[in-house]
């Protein structure tokens, strides 16, 4: 039997980068569907968040960041650009975000197709892996056609249903509220969340329970 799970994801997010390639290696491996359910970032959301942080915060973050992408030997950097639009003095949100709002809006469409797993790993990549420019160009064209997808009529569906896609994407925030979190990565299995790349092996364990069997 099938298991199936939600992840929910943020593009921004280097913790969700660095859990996407392991999530779609079990997903690849074992029979379990996992649906990516992306949502905005926390400086979309709540621009104010980070301000509200301990002073260590950030230089833990970057520290811990780095050390478990060196451990789980996961090409990682600074995106370029920054998929959030941000003040880098002052930390101001600004109001504009097509960088985050069109990447995003693409893995939902591509999760309307049930790709969107495969596509955020390889968008992921281009964003946190070093490439330049990810934005630009046909880079995120490439991360769509690596994901069996249509990179025209994706492109065309995000113009278009902007709209739908971020009520879609709200959805999804809301879905993992109820599911009991609010950060991400958070796979949920069974109504269970699981929040944070260091709790893979722990959802391996919970649907080992529930049969998971290899494919």
């Amino acid at each position: 039997m099938t298991l199936t799970a939600d992840l929910f994801f943020s593009f921004r997010s280097p913790y969700s980068y660095l859990s996407i390639g392991r999530y779609r290696a079990m997903a690849e491996e074992y029979d379990v569907d996992i649906a990516l359910r992306p949502v905005y970032p926390l400086a979309v959301r709540q621009p104010d968040f980070f301000e509200r942080n301990h002073p260590n915060w950030l230089g833990y973050t970057m520290r811990d960041m780095i050390r478990v992408a060196q451990f789980h030997a996961i090409p990682f950097g600074a995106p370029r650009p920054d998929p959030i639009i941000q003040n880098v003095m002052t930390r101001e949100i600004a109001a504009e975000q097509p960088y985050i709002r069109r990447v995003t809006r693409m893995g939902q469409a591509a999760a309307r197709r049930g790709k969107g797993l495969v596509f955020a790993a390889e968008a992921g990549r281009m964003i946190w892996g070093g490439q330049e420019n990810w934005h630009e160009g046909d880079h995120l064209a490439t991360a769509l056609e690596r994901a069996d997808l249509d990179a025209t009529e994706i492109e065309v569906e995000v113009a278009s249903e902007a709209e739908a896609l971020d009520a879609e994407i709200g959805a999804n925030q809301a879905a993992l509220e109820a599911a009991g979190h609010w950060g991400v990565p958070t796979l949920v299995f069974e109504g269970e969340p699981f929040f944070g790349q260091d709790r893979i092996d722990m959802v391996k364990w919970r649907m080992e329970q529930r049969g998971l069997a290899r494919r």
